[in-house]
């Protein structure tokens, strides 16, 4: 597996690629510095959504997981920039009406944060819930994106 550290304003974050797909992305710089023109084209568009010129991501990504986890991850892809929806709306969404604790687990094991928009899932009665990448970074990206969120 291929890695790249990229720098943003979060802090470094490490990309994982295999067979020219992104596979994980990791809070953090954990080395390798692999120069895939796909490394480059996930920079400069990490960049751009870090500027507030990008809304979406347009990169070939392959994370693992199970298959609900999958559905529930594709499902993350079609909340939009600058929108949250409930743990309870995403299991709706995901087809899985009452396996939102399920799906909140699902949601936390997101290979691929920012990417595939996990942290636009938020409690029900406004307040952030959790995010694998701790809740600084969660309250940033809700920040850039202009989402409204409540503190518990």
């Amino acid at each position: 597996m291929e890695q790249a550290v990229i720098f943003t304003p979060m802090g470094p974050l490490t990309l994982f690629a295999q067979e020219n797909c992104l596979a994980a992305l990791v809070f953090g710089d954990y080395g390798g510095y692999d120069h895939l023109p796909l490394f480059e084209e996930a920079r400069r568009q990490l960049e751009e959504y870090f500027a507030g010129s990008r809304q979406n991501f347009d990169l070939p990504l392959n994370p693992g997981g199970t298959d609900f986890q999958r559905r529930v991850w594709r499902t993350l892809l079609d909340i939009p920039y600058g929108t949250a929806i409930s743990y309870r709306e995403l299991a709706r969404r995901a087809d899985c009406p009452r396996g939102y604790q399920a799906v909140g687990q699902a949601n936390g094991r997101n290979p691929l944060p920012i990417l595939i928009p996990c942290h636009r899932v938020i409690g029900a009665d406004g307040t952030l819930g959790g995010y694998s990448g701790g809740l600084d970074r969660k309250r940033f990206l809700l920040d850039l994106e202009g989402i409204a969120y409540r503190e518990k």
